[in-house]
Formats: structure tokens, C-alpha cells, sequence
């Protein structure tokens, strides 16, 4: 019998542990012989990344790597794929992986696997960070990028060959590391492959192993700007400078991502030159490029972590495409004729852009509403096979929340493009409750990070802890997300604080106008950069949107930005220079950067806000919470700051999980007025 209670009062079987559980990141699944390997982030283990195989769903998933190693690269601080399969003489597959305490690689034998001694390969000490590993061509080393950082010099100097980034002196290069541990005690034994360039990504090596291919760019540019994608012969000695090799694609207005070998003579890689990033045809001795099947629609992500493609070769000849406008299909696409088929995944809604192909098999990472990212083994027949497919354990389907999407109109006036803000929107669910008659549900706005970046319909049980009690939540991909081309993408440029904020502010007024929300109980949260527009949008917002009345009464901030100016020179390199295309360069936008800040803009609209904090962040320190917290206290403002001892950016043990969406929940009970079961209130200043 359906009960009638109050929205946010609803008992739920999804607790905050629930959630932590679910929490287990799968990604960058590869093929090993009859295997299947992929990375998988574990909260109940601290956070630890463990790299996992199966030989298919009847056998189940195995462990490779016991604990306390945790295969994590800190390349970018953002890292990727942190792994490689390595065919071994003995048979099966040799490990190689970063680990995350000391940041070498070590290799372990097939043999050995999840019982051995990982052996180090690289050297205990010279700042080195390693991503985006490759196997040479003669198969005795690694390729791959080569992150050093070193303090600055006294008169506040990099050293020669490094530039200064993040308070560091940094250098990247495309490296050869030994397979054989010499490198381990000699750091001479690492040969430099390329250099000249701040930042590389994909090493490729050609099908003869005669050429290199790469992708590089430098500061100001974020990889989604402008990257160059190169080629060059192989050294037999010394390096290749990027001055000195062919840049055959790519450039400062234009993103190409991802080269693959078709053969010696031809790379096919993803370029957004006509706005939208579509598969290319190109000559690797430099000519034209040519789309092979030009859509209005992406065919790749952005390049936040290394290690990933969207595009992989199989046997025939065909490839495995990633597209879509928002969400994300799979499918082949014949390069002789240009047609592009796509492959059912039925239960899963949308893929990740991380594929690999081998023969005529393929694996990918999918989800759905129902279903949370899981890895797939998916034939070129169309034969699916899940290798380890993650449930809401013990959790009924009816109270799973569906993802609808939305496409709500747009600030007037917001950039070009602004007329419609694309969203997901998930009403609250629970087969044991309704509400009661004519009273209407809070909603909470989720605003993804990035903001490069964006939302896709796979099922969060973040999410399902709130529409499980009556919270219904709407994931926004406002202007500046990835996902609709590059018009769209650009809409944020120079405009953060702004075009996200009103794009914020319409899908939560719009949900109200509609009848769905209740005007006076909207709340927004976001973690990142998300948190920078949840804080912007009661403090700043206002005032920079010409918005006259409060659109929110509660904000919920993850590690946000709060202060724009000593987050470029605290944050890390990669995104040191982020800013000068989200807002201006300094020192010459400097009043920009002073009027977007939520800190210094508390006002009248300002709402109660939490903040929740890691304070080992390298990327948005603690001093940013604590700076708004320091605000909204001399203000008057009530709010909460709860930060974690050990936690990074992104939360990742499951304690520290279970703490802070009982605070978040107990938060909208105190602010919206009501009592959500089960969890302790919290006390606001």
C-alpha cells in the first residue's frame, strides 16, 4: 500500500553506505588474449584502484594486483589508464602499472600475478610520473608520457627544458623505459623518445614501428582548444624535437585527439574541424584529411585523463566508433565506404569513450538508467557478453529514478546558442510513497565539473538516495558542456559565472514553471568546478545575470572554487592556464576575476550553503572552502564546513562518502523543512 508523506521524508532502503558501495569506479577495460583486464576504483578500500581480469561472465572477475598497491598515475593529477597487459615468453600476460604511493612503474610477471612482488621499473626518486602507456615496437619497453616536477630554483626559476606551472618546475616528455628494471636504479637507462612541447598524449607507434605518431599542445590551450597531431620517424639516437617533425593535422583552433595506424602511410584520428568531432582519414606523410562519415554529432570526449581512444581498429579493417549528441552509441564504421552501423547494447543506454579492439572483439564500459557502468565484451556480430556488470544490489528497479532528457529554454541573451540548456532530469521515486496532494517536490540541481565536461543518463545511487526519499535531482549540461559540438563548448568561453550560471538558474525555473518543482525548495550542489557554480549562483550570480530575486534556497559545494585568482597559482599545471580562456589571462582580467568570485560577493539573495572539503585537494586547496566559509560566517550567512582528513579531489573512501550525503541530506531537511529518517541532524553556524 502506498503511503502519503511528505517529500523528503520518505524511508528509503537506499542508505548512504549503499552508496559508497556502489561507488565502484569501472574503466579502461583491454584485451588480453582470452581475457578481459580494466581498472576499478574501490572506496571500501581507501580509494585503492585494483586492476581486475575475466575470461568471461561464467568465470567470473579476478584480482591481479592485491592491495595496498593501487594503481593510480598522478600524471595531469587527473591520470587515466594506469596499466598495460604485456604479452609474456613464458605465456599469458605480463602486468605493468603505476603505482600511486611513489609513482613508478613496476611490472609484474603472468606468473605471479596477484601473489608476486611487483618489480620496480623506474627510478625511486627524480619526480617522475608516468601515463599513457604503450608497448615499443620490438616489445622490450614501454613508451609513454614522462611527467617531471622539481621545485623551483631560488630566484624562482625552472631549470633549462622546464617551464614553470602550478608553483613547480615541469617537463614533459614521450619516454622509452627498459622492460628489463635497468632503469630502476639508472635513470639514464629512461631514453627521451620526443620533447619540446608542454604536454603530449598518445604515443603511437606505427604498424612497422619505423614512426611515431603523438598529439601535443601548449599553455594556454586546454587539449578540447587546440592540439597538433605529429609524425615522425623513430630515433635511432638522441630525440625528436616537435619542431622537427610533420605535423599533419590539428593546430591552436583545432582539437584532434586519439591517432590510430590504418598502415605506414595512414593514421586515422578524431578532429573537431568542422565543429564537431568527427573521424578523420590522414596522411601521415602530410596532406588533406578526409572525414569518413561527417555528423553533426561527437565522436570522442574530452581529454581529462590520458590513456583512453574513442576509436579502435578491428581485423577487417572497420572501426569501433564512440557517437552521439549527448549520449553515446556504439558502432562500426567501414572507412572504404564510409557507412557506420551501430551496435545494440540492450540495458545500456550509453558508452563511455574508452575502447579496444582486437581481432573482431571489442570492449567498452556501458550503462544505463538502470544499469551503472559496467564492462562489456561486444562482437563485431553484435554478440554481447558482460564481463562485470554492477547492480544496485538487493535495491528494486521501481526504486531506481528514470533519466529523461530534458532541453529547457535558455536564458535570453546567454552566447550564442543559448536557447535551449540540456539537462536529465529524475523525478523522485519510491513504489512506497507519494506526496501528498497539491504539495510539490524540492529538486536539486546537479552541476557537473569540469566544466569541460558533461552528465549522461547511467544510474548514480547518489542520485537514487535522493529521489528514493522524495528530492527530485536535474543533471544540467549547461553552456560549456562537451557532448554538442564545439559552438556549444564554447559557449563558456570567457563567460564562467555566467552562462553556466544562467543556464542553472532556467533549468531549475523552468522545472518549476512546468509544475515539476517547487519554487520555494530548489536547491544546487555540484563538486569541482561544479562547486564554483553552485557557490557563483547564490553569491556572484545574481548581479552578473541581472537575476532580481533568489532562485535557490540551499547551495552544497564539493571542493569548489570559491576565489579564481589563488586558484591559478595554487591549482596544478595542466590546468594552470585553464582560466585564460574561461574568463581572461592575468594580470589583464584581473577585475573580471575579483567580480566573478563567490567569495567577496555575499548579498541579500545569498542562501544557507555546506561545504565539504578534502584537505589533501591538490587541485582546489582547502583554503578555498575555508575562504567562502570565513565569508558567509562574517555575513551572517548559516552554513556548514565539514572537511576530511586524507581525501584528495574526489572523495573516495567509503566513510567519507557515508559523512557527507548524510550532512548534504540532513542540510535540505534543516533548509526545505522537513525530517529525513535515519540520518543525524547537522548543525549549522
Amino acid at each position: 500500500m502506498t503511503e502519503i508523506a511528505a517529500f523528503g521524508t520518505w524511508e528509503s532502503p537506499i542508505s548512504a553506505a549503499d552508496v559508497a558501495g556502489g561507488a565502484v569506479a569501472v574503466s579502461y577495460p583491454s584485451i588480453a588474449g582470452a581475457e578481459v583486464w580494466w581498472q576499478e576504483r574501490r572506496p571500501a578500500e581507501g580509494g585503492r584502484t585494483a586492476i581486475v581480469a575475466s575470461a568471461g561472465s561464467e568465470a567470473g572477475p579476478r584480482d591481479l594486483l592485491p592491495a595496498p598497491w593501487n594503481a593510480r598515475s598522478r600524471v595531469h593529477e587527473y591520470g587515466g589508464k594506469s596499466y598495460l597487459p604485456i604479452p609474456s615468453l613464458a605465456g599469458g600476460f605480463d602486468l605493468v602499472f603505476a603505482n600511486f604511493a611513489d609513482q613508478r612503474l613496476y611490472a609484474v610477471g603472468a606468473a605471479e600475478l596477484a601473489g608476486g612482488e611487483p618489480a620496480p621499473l623506474t627510478p625511486a626518486d627524480g619526480g617522475f610520473r608516468f601515463a599513457d602507456l604503450v608497448l615499443s615496437p620490438v616489445g622490450n619497453a614501454i613508451w609513454c608520457v614522462r611527467e617531471t616536477t622539481l621545485p623551483l630554483g631560488t630566484d624562482g626559476r625552472p631549470p633549462a627544458g622546464f617551464h614553470v606551472g602550478g608553483g613547480l618546475a615541469v617537463r614533459r616528455e614521450i619516454v622509452e623505459v627498459p622492460l628489463d628494471g635497468s632503469a630502476a636504479a639508472d635513470p639514464a637507462a629512461i631514453r627521451v623518445l620526443v620533447n619540446g612541447a608542454q604536454f603530449f598524449a598518445f604515443p603511437t607507434p606505427s604498424p612497422d614501428g619505423t614512426k611515431l605518431a603523438w598529439i601535443d599542445w601548449n599553455h594556454p590551450n586546454m587539449p578540447w582548444d587546440g592540439t597538433q597531431l605529429r609524425v615522425s620517424a623513430v630515433p635511432e639516437a638522441g630525440s625528436i624535437a616537435v619542431a622537427d617533425a610533420t605535423r599533419v593535422m590539428g593546430g591552436p583552433q583545432e582539437s584532434v585527439l586519439a591517432p590510430i595506424w590504418r598502415d605506414e602511410a595512414t593514421l586515422f584520428a578524431v578532429s573537431d574541424a568542422s565543429g564537431w568531432w568527427n573521424v578523420y582519414e590522414v596522411p601521415a606523410g602530410g596532406g588533406t584529411p578526409c572525414a569518413l562519415h561527417p555528423l553533426d554529432e561527437e565522436f570522442a570526449g574530452p581529454l581529462w585523463q590520458l590513456g583512453g581512444r574513442p576509436i579502435a581498429l578491428l581485423g577487417d579493417g572497420r572501426l569501433a566508433v564512440v557517437h552521439g549528441l549527448g549520449e553515446v552509441r556504439l558502432g562500426l564504421l567501414d572507412p572504404a565506404s564510409g557507412e557506420l552501423t551501430d551496435l545494440a547494447l540492450p540495458g545500456f543506454r550509453t558508452v563511455n569513450t574508452e575502447l579496444e579492439a582486437a581481432g573482431d572483439t571489442l570492449v567498452v564500459t556501458a550503462g544505463g538508467p538502470q544499469s551503472p557502468w559496467s564492462v562489456l565484451r561486444v562482437g563485431a556480430g553484435g554478440d554481447l557478453e558482460p564481463m562485470k556488470k554492477r547492480a544496485a544490489d538487493g535495491v528494486a528497479p521501481s526504486y531506481l529514478p528514470d533519466a529523461r532528457p530534458a532541453q529547457l529554454a535558455g536564458p535570453p541573451g546567454n552566447g550564442p546558442g543559448s536557447g535551449v540548456v540540456h539537462a536529465i532530469v529524475y523525478a523522485p521515486a519510491n513504489p512506497g510513497f507519494r506526496g501528498p496532494d497539491g504539495e510539490l517536490p524540492p529538486y536539486i540541481v546537479h552541476v557537473h565539473g569540469g566544466p569541460t565536461a558533461n552528465s549522461v543518463p547511467v544510474l548514480s545511487m547518489e542520485k537514487a538516495f535522493f529521489t528514493s526519499r522524495g528530492i527530485g535531482v536535474i543533471d544540467i549540461n549547461y553552456g560549456g558542456s562537451t557532448g554538442y559540438g564545439r559552438e556549444y563548448r564554447n559557449r563558456l568561453r570567457g563567460q564562467w559565472g555566467i552562462v553556466d550560471v544562467g543556464d542553472a538558474y532556467a533549468a531549475a525555473l523552468g522545472l518549476a514553471d512546468s509544475g515539476e518543482a517547487d519554487r520555494a525548495r530548489l536547491g544546487i550542489r555540484g563538486g569541482s568546478a561544479g562547486g564554483w557554480t553552485a557557490l557563483a549562483a547564490v553569491t556572484s550570480g545574481p548581479a552578473l545575470t541581472g537575476t532580481k530575486e533568489a532562485v535557490f534556497a540551499a547551495a552544497t559545494s564539493y571542493f569548489g572554487v570559491s576565489d579564481l585568482r589563488p586558484f591559478v597559482t595554487d591549482t596544478h599545471d595542466f590546468e594552470s592556464r585553464y582560466l585564460d580562456g574561461l574568463i581572461g589571462p592575468l594580470p589583464e582580467a584581473d577585475d573580471l576575476y575579483v567580480e566573478r568570485a563567490p567569495v567577496g560577493h555575499i548579498n541579500e539573495l545569498t542562501c544557507p550553503v555546506l561545504l565539504l572539503q578534502g584537505l589533501d585537494d591538490p587541485i582546489v586547496p582547502p583554503s578555498q572552502s575555508e575562504a567562502i566559509a570565513a565569508d558567509l560566517a562574517a555575513h551572517g550567512i548559516r552554513y556548514a564546513y565539514i572537511a576530511f582528513e586524507g581525501e584528495s579531489h574526489g572523495f573516495r573512501k567509503a566513510e567519507t562518502v557515508i559523512a557527507a550525503l548524510e550532512a548534504e541530506l540532513a542540510f535540505y531537511g534543516e533548509i526545505f523543512g522537513f525530517t529525513p529518517p535515519g540520518v543525524p541532524p547537522i548543525e549549522l553556524s
